[in-house]
């Protein structure tokens, strides 16, 4: 890292710091507020939208947040036995500045790090098994692949450096009406082109070997994504991401920062499924009319409607992961985005791991591995094999060996059979299976995604997971939306679309 990126870092993550002050100035905020915003949805980009909205607009404003399911959406956990696993988004990444304000503002600690390694199956045997000595690890790298890893890093670094500018341009206000607009304002035309060509292109056109790529990269898209290295080169750089040192999760599992964002967001969390979204007019006090909308739902005392200002979708507009239909639009909204979710089904087993199956002779009391990626190869039926840690680390915890029944977490396409089970597994006394949409199923050339504003007063949050699907990512999209209605309703178009702030800010000095 050099001196440039480390200040510019350390700036900006001060600067996230200070309460949301912008220091450019902006235009004066008119006295009329909305009376009533609906979130729907409570994922990580609901809560935080409705928490961001609650800061543009401040507290009389009333907030509803819909959510027919559990807080936390795609951060969940499940119990086995006397503690709660990770089933969903699992690790935070040291760079994501917006995570890290909500841990100091919720005021919940970082969970305890429990050292692991890693190794990868091609499905038949270990190919790669990481040591205790990283100089070890560096020179079994350096013997297979030169300096495929070293520049895999610093390819990934330069990616990061321009991704970093996106907190900037939200400390001051900034605000984008489309995903391509605000990739754009962060990475320029080099973003725009990582959209429309795979991962693996990408790379081999900087140089990477074939051979690298298909041991190294698609084992680490495959944990992340479920998908090979021929998704987009964007969702690939933040899957590589994930590689860094000092990852971190949650303290009693990340769904916490949900439920803590939407206390301090002050609003009400409604219980229901919103089924329809219709537009309404009325007066305004210039003599012109404008829209409002009424959100009909369903929870458990029946149906009911009700009638809200601004409106924000934090919930896929996509098939099988919604049916809100949309009435009285010109020009119509569609109920669905094309694009289809890819399936990862997450597998927790308390059981006892069979060692053979990974194709190895070491013994299961000295198999101390706790993350196993898988190459892209027909023979293997899993993508990820991993020893889970509890969501809260107890004083003395020690992960036990694999010749001890433990909780393992096995990520697949397709649920698992008996017959697979019994293969991975001596015994085991309990499974709980996840099936997740988790993520799009990307796949470049780049359509134009979703906009960010689907109606006047209605925004569409989940625009952003079609360049990549991330906790971060939601966040930024749901400070990026919060800011663009609050921009909207008070017609300061200056900070919207616009990729002048370093002129701005080298005017003001």
């Amino acid at each position: 890292m050099t001196l440039r990126t480390f200040s510019l870092r350390t700036l900006l993550f001060l600067g996230l710091w200070q309460s949301g002050k912008r220091s450019l100035a902006s235009a004066p905020e008119q006295l009329e507020q909305p009376k009533k915003i609906a979130v729907i949805g409570a994922g990580i980009g609901g809560t935080a939208a409705a928490y961001y909205l609650r800061e543009e607009f401040g507290p009389v404003v009333k907030i509803d947040v819909f959510e027919s399911g559990t807080v936390g959406g795609r951060l969940a956990t499940v119990k086995m036995g006397d503690y709660e696993y990770e089933t969903g988004g699992a690790v935070i990444h040291p760079l994501n500045l917006h995570m890290k304000q909500f841990i100091e503002k919720i005021g919940i600690p970082q969970r305890k790090d429990v050292p692991s390694k890693m190794a990868i199956f091609d499905g038949k045997e270990l190919v790669f098994e990481e040591s205790d000595w990283f100089i070890v690890n560096f020179i079994r790298m350096i013997w297979r692949y030169g300096l495929g890893f070293v520049r895999m890093q610093m390819w990934v670094e330069s990616i990061l450096d321009k991704f970093m500018r996106i907190y900037q341009y939200q400390q001051y206000g900034y605000s984008f009406s489309t995903v391509e607009k605000l990739l754009h304002a962060m990475g320029g035309d080099s973003f725009l082109t990582l959209m429309n060509q795979t991962l693996e292109e990408a790379m081999m056109g900087d140089g990477f070997s074939q051979a690298f790529i298909n041991d190294i990269i698609a084992p680490i898209t495959r944990v992340n994504y479920g998908q090979s290295v021929r998704i987009n080169g964007f969702v690939g750089a933040v899957s590589l991401a994930g590689t860094d040192s000092g990852l971190w999760a949650v303290d009693g599992g990340n769904k916490k920062v949900c439920s803590g964002l939407l206390y301090h967001s002050k609003s009400d969390l409604i219980p229901a499924k919103v089924s329809s979204i219709s537009m309404k007019t009325r007066p305004s006090k210039r003599g012109s009319t404008i829209p409002y909308y009424e959100l009909n739902y369903v929870g458990e005392s029946g149906s009911a409607h009700s009638l809200y200002d601004i409106v924000v979708i934090a919930t896929p507009l996509h098939q099988g992961k919604s049916d809100i239909t949309f009435s009285g639009f010109s020009p119509p909204i569609p109920t669905h985005y094309p694009g289809l979710y890819h399936q990862t089904v997450a597998t927790l087993v308390h059981g006892t791991l069979n060692v053979s199956y990974l194709g190895t002779a070491e013994a299961a009391s000295e198999f101390t591995v706790s993350e196993i990626l898988t190459t892209d190869s027909k023979g293997c039926a899993i993508n990820s094999l991993s020893s889970l840690d509890p969501v809260h680390i107890p004083d003395g915890y020690e992960r036990p060996p694999a010749s001890h029944p433990k909780v393992w977490k096995v990520f697949s396409s397709e649920p698992l059979t008996p017959k697979q089970l019994q293969q991975m597994f001596l015994s085991y006394d309990s499974v709980s299976e996840t099936p997740w949409l988790a993520y799009p199923s990307y796949r470049p050339p780049h359509r134009k995604t979703p906009p960010f504003v689907l109606h006047n007063r209605l925004y569409y949050l989940n625009a952003v997971e079609w360049a990549a699907s991330a906790m971060e990512m939601s966040v930024i999209s749901a400070r990026n939306v919060a800011l663009l209605a609050h921009h909207r309703w008070h017609e300061q178009t200056d900070k919207i679309d616009q990729e002048d702030l370093h002129m701005r800010l080298r005017g003001e000095l």
